[in-house]
């Protein structure tokens, strides 16, 4: 099969397209075609190696894991013998971002409780655009507490993947939405709902008198002493992404406030979770939310795809159709 591979980390023009060998499943594994695969901020950390702290995680000296991605949507291939939920012919999606990745290429096997279903009327690159991207939106407007309607929630970072799905799933909760990111993305972010958008080149979102319930940050450089003064009485921040600075402070704050503190901070970890994309996938077929696609490339231009992504003008998701 064809896959997109690379041997050390760096930039773009490591990633080259050549023949390897077909992946073949466990007995509880799904062996899958993809049809398409999507970009997220992970599979730059794992091609650059970048900050180096990642590569205790993704290989050191050099990648362990040749073919990067995880998001994927396609049709099952074959099944283990231990397989009950899936049948060949079947279109699913899913993810393995817990190891082996491998979803820029033309074959994949994943564990049976990484994929699910794809839903009527969904296409597979909406399919593929929705794993982790979704599920981090998803999982972040539920930490503190479903977000009932009226609540006030402000996404720092809301038109790249996650925070276009945040922004829409914020609004089909009731929510009143506040939008961060650079003014070119605005009118996008209006379309799928927010209630005011901000420029972060014109606006620092930590000033100001406004105070909110929920702060998603997807771009995290901030402390949290920062923002705490935006967050009502028993509101809560939670960081996605960020610096990995930033990140390692947050988390041992988390640890070191008391739990019954009114004005909460956090670090979410993206779990994959099937009821909830089950969830996701109801929520689609409801009109609620629907992925937001930037572009589409070819396996063979998965480089250039990187790059794109890794200019940061991109609003929602970028898919490889395979």
């Amino acid at each position: 099969m064809k896959a997109v591979t690379y041997s050390k980390y760096g930039g773009p023009e490591q990633l080259t397209l050549k023949e390897v060998m077909l992946p073949t499943p466990k007995e509880d594994e799904v062996m899958i075609r993809v049809k398409s695969a999507s970009i997220n901020s992970r599979d730059w950390d794992m091609l650059t190696g970048r900050p180096k702290i990642y590569r205790l995680l993704f290989g050191f000296p050099k990648p362990k894991y040749p073919i990067i991605g995880t998001d994927i949507a396609g049709i099952v291939e074959g099944v283990g013998e231990n397989v009950t939920e899936f049948k060949t012919g079947e279109k699913v999606y899913g993810a393995n971002p817990d190891g082996g990745y491998g979803a820029f290429a033309e074959f994949i096997t994943l564990p049976q409780n990484k994929v699910i279903h794809i839903p009527a009327n969904m296409s597979m690159n909406e399919a593929a655009a929705i794993p982790e991207a979704g599920l981090l939106a998803y999982q972040a407007l539920n930490y503190n507490g479903a977000i009932r309607p009226g609540q006030s929630v402000l996404i720092n970072g809301a038109g790249g993947g996650a925070g276009t799905y945040a922004i829409q799933m914020a609004k089909a909760m009731g929510a009143l939405v506040t939008a961060v990111d650079s003014g070119e993305k605005s009118q996008a972010m209006i379309d799928l709902g927010a209630d005011q958008v901000l420029d972060f080149k014109q606006t620092n979102f930590a000033s100001g008198n406004d105070k909110y319930d929920l702060i998603i940050d997807f771009v995290a450089t901030r402390s949290f002493f920062n923002v705490r003064k935006k967050l009502n009485a028993k509101g809560a921040y939670v960081a996605v992404g960020g610096k990995v600075g930033k990140i390692i402070s947050l988390s041992l704050l988390s640890l070191l406030l008391p739990k019954s503190k009114a004005k909460k901070v956090s670090i979410l970890a993206y779990v994959m979770n099937k009821s909830q994309l089950a969830e996701i996938n109801e929520m689609y077929l409801q009109g609620q939310i629907k992925p937001r696609i930037d572009k589409v490339f070819s396996l063979s231009d998965t480089a250039n795809a990187m790059k794109y992504f890794s200019e940061g003008t991109f609003i929602g998701k970028i898919v490889i159709k395979i």
